[in-house]
């Protein structure tokens, strides 16, 4: 069956791919652009070189550059730097096309440091948004995010990302490495380590938690994993099969597909396990779960149609309703936060693309562009998509605009990643 075809073909890229030593590291590049991108003009900090290990502003732009939202209007163009508002020349930084420029300054303050930032207006020459920080000074990377954070939302009125992470599975010789690292790739690690495969992570809402499929019972099994205690159980290790896990939007329950009933059928469990009771009753395979935001109604890959296809029930029981029509072949289901668009993978001309369908008109475009992409992934705020592509006989990760207008490609050295999940705005 195709759907069966799609996993095997995941574990076999799993199984078979490159041996070799892996970097946590990650590189970014930009491969595209809005074509109305914001000008802004991020100053170095004052002292950030002398009383941080790491500098703040590299962070700061490169944050607000991968969104494909802004552009860097380089300082070196304008000839007095600033650190107080004071010392702005708004006619210089307008000439040199800035429509807004942050400036900060770093200072000792009793064995920590206190960083303080302000976002300014060059048109209007009035303060958009400011902030100031007192902690340890291993905290600056954190502190760079946040700002960021600040200067993303004051700009488009939309939350900002920055301090949030991702998950992904990396091959690392004959290891499989589950690896937690920031939204950007950076401070990458492994919370998990096994000689069997790992697959399927998917983050709890509070994002305390991680749910996965690992093969280390010789048979697939559904754990959750602390990430502060590093602590880990069983969820799910029913006879058959358990796998695809995906949380309710309350953290209390995890949808999970099992085949107790001899084919592939979707449950939903409580989140530490047990009162599994069915949600799909079909003689097709259903798999690869999703929830609405409002934790009412599940997607689900079905190829009860014939072909694997999209549908949508509610968890309650009821009729399934189709959802995916173009193509023969759509499987890994994502809603975005505000419910209004679905991501998914379609085969088109023996590729496999990343798709964001508007779930109101139907109307969909595809975002990606290599041969082969898989698990896209919302960003928290809805405005990226994160997804697995191969490259030159790797995996790299990519997240792009919904409406396909920018792209950013992470790439991972000398490593294969796969798997890809982003997690919500909560970090504890």
């Amino acid at each position: 069956m195709p759907i069966v075809k799609t996993l095997i073909r995941s574990m076999l890229l799993l199984c078979l791919a490159a041996a070799g030593a892996a970097r946590a590291d990650m590189t970014i590049e930009i491969v595209g652009g809005g074509a109305n991108r914001h000008a802004i003009a991020v100053l170095p900090f004052q002292s950030e070189t002398t009383q941080l290990r790491e500098a703040l502003t590299p962070v700061i732009r490169n944050d607000l550059l991968l969104t494909g939202a802004f552009r860097m209007v380089d300082p070196a163009g304008v000839a007095n730097p600033a650190f107080e508002p004071a010392q702005i020349s708004y006619p210089a930084w307008r000439g040199a096309g800035a429509q807004s420029l942050a400036i900060g300054k770093v200072e000792a303050a009793g064995g920590q440091v206190k960083i303080s930032f302000r976002l300014f207006d060059a048109a209007q020459q009035k303060q958009l948004t400011s902030g100031e920080f007192t902690v340890a000074p291993e905290r600056s990377r954190e502190v760079a995010h946040t700002i960021a954070d600040m200067i993303y939302e004051a700009i488009t009125g939309q939350k900002g990302i920055f301090n949030t992470r991702i998950s992904y599975v990396l091959r690392s010789g004959s290891q499989y490495l589950l690896q937690v690292a920031d939204m950007d790739g950076r401070g990458a690690q492994t919370i998990l380590r096994s000689r069997e495969p790992i697959i399927s992570p998917a983050w709890s809402p509070d994002g305390s938690k991680i749910a996965y499929v690992s093969f280390e019972a010789k048979k697939p099994v559904v754990w959750v994993q602390d990430l502060s205690t590093g602590q880990r159980r069983v969820v799910a290790n029913f006879k058959g099969s358990n796998s695809a896990p995906a949380w309710s939007p309350d953290g209390r329950q995890l949808a999970v597909v099992l085949t107790t009933s001899g084919n592939s059928q979707i449950y939903v469990i409580d989140a530490n396990g047990g009162g599994a009771r069915r949600v799909t009753h079909s003689n097709a395979i259903d798999t690869e779960p999703a929830w609405s935001p409002d934790g009412s109604q599940l997607y689900f890959v079905s190829d009860r149609a014939g072909g694997p296809q999209i549908y949508v029930q509610p968890v309650a029981g009821g009729a399934a309703r189709r959802l995916s029509w173009d193509g023969s072949y759509n499987v890994s289901p994502k809603v975005s936060p505000d419910g209004r668009t679905l991501s998914y993978i379609r085969r088109q001309g023996g590729q496999f693309r990343v798709v964001v369908q508007d779930l109101a008109s139907g109307e969909n475009r595809v975002v990606s562009s290599g041969a082969y992409n898989e698990r896209p992934s919302f960003a928290p705020n809805g405005r990226m998509v994160l997804f697995a592509s191969d490259e030159g006989g790797r995996s790299v990760l990519y997240a792009a605009a919904p409406d396909g207008s920018s792209k950013v490609r992470l790439a991972v050295i000398n490593g294969d990643v796969q798997d890809p999940a982003w997690g919500p705005f909560n970090r504890p």
